[in-house]
């Protein structure tokens, strides 16, 4: 009867032995689904943000990036140069420019018009209040961007639009000062150019890099979307935090 039992032991003992690496070969595919499932949600979003990429779109952000609504344009002119680098792809390098730079030409005028018939109080009253803070502005960018405009005269809407801060705000003292229309339009859009040339090439620089890219996409997927939940948490804060007391 002991001896039963010790061979009823000896065989549960060895089926354990035997399946426990099953488990933990099941348990890392388990653990291997779960992260692949998670990292495919986050390539889905950058696909199909990629799918969605066409002159209209293109044009639609660069409004948005030129406006004072804060969107990086590295966003759109860069991946959409890769795309349009990909075999098959509908979209050319100098019509993205061409769209971007029209994009950008539009957001810049819904800040020259805003200031231009609003003024200067209520301009600055909206870059201290707390929407304009979520949006990235306040009295001393605007300040900033009105002393440069100030200091270099209307040229600065065409070398404005290549300083990072500036670019989106430039627009504003140009309103607030009348400046024409014609000159405001042409440097403007001059000056978008170049910059969207300047993002074309890095999307044509990292199509060159495509392997290492398509070999870490997923990692690249949650690493753009971690920043833009950072950005969207510092733009809640620069809303919500306490203001210096003058």
């Amino acid at each position: 009867m002991k001896l039963k039992a010790i061979v009823i032991l000896l065989a549960l003992f060895s089926a354990f032995a035997l399946a426990q690496p099953a488990i933990e070969v099941a348990t890392q595919d388990s653990t291997a689904i779960q992260e692949a499932a998670s990292a495919g949600i986050y390539t889905q979003i950058i696909d199909w943000y990629n799918d969605n990429l066409n002159y209209g779109t293109i044009t639609l952000l660069m409004a948005v990036e030129s406006s004072f609504i804060p969107f990086p344009s590295e966003l759109v002119v860069p991946p959409a140069a890769y795309k349009a680098l990909q075999p098959g792809s509908d979209l050319s390098i100098v019509l993205i420019v061409l769209f971007a730079s029209m994009g950008a030409l539009i957001g810049a005028f819904i800040n020259y018009f805003l200031a231009k018939f609003l003024g200067r109080p209520i301009v600055y009253k909206f870059a201290d209040s707390r929407l304009g803070h979520f949006l990235l502005i306040d009295t001393q960018k605007v300040e900033k961007a009105e002393n440069y405009f100030r200091d270099h005269g209307a040229i600065s809407t065409f070398v404005g639009r290549l300083i990072t801060v500036i670019r989106q705000l430039i627009s504003i003292p140009a309103g607030l000062s009348n400046m024409k229309l014609f000159p405001f339009t042409l440097y403007t859009f001059l000056g978008a150019t170049i910059w969207n040339c300047v993002l074309a090439v890095l999307g044509y620089l990292a199509h060159g890099q495509k392997d290492i890219i398509e070999k870490y996409n997923s990692e690249l997927a949650i690493a753009l979307l971690a920043f833009g939940a950072l950005f969207i948490g510092y733009m809640v804060w620069s809303a919500v935090k306490p203001r210096k007391k003058v």
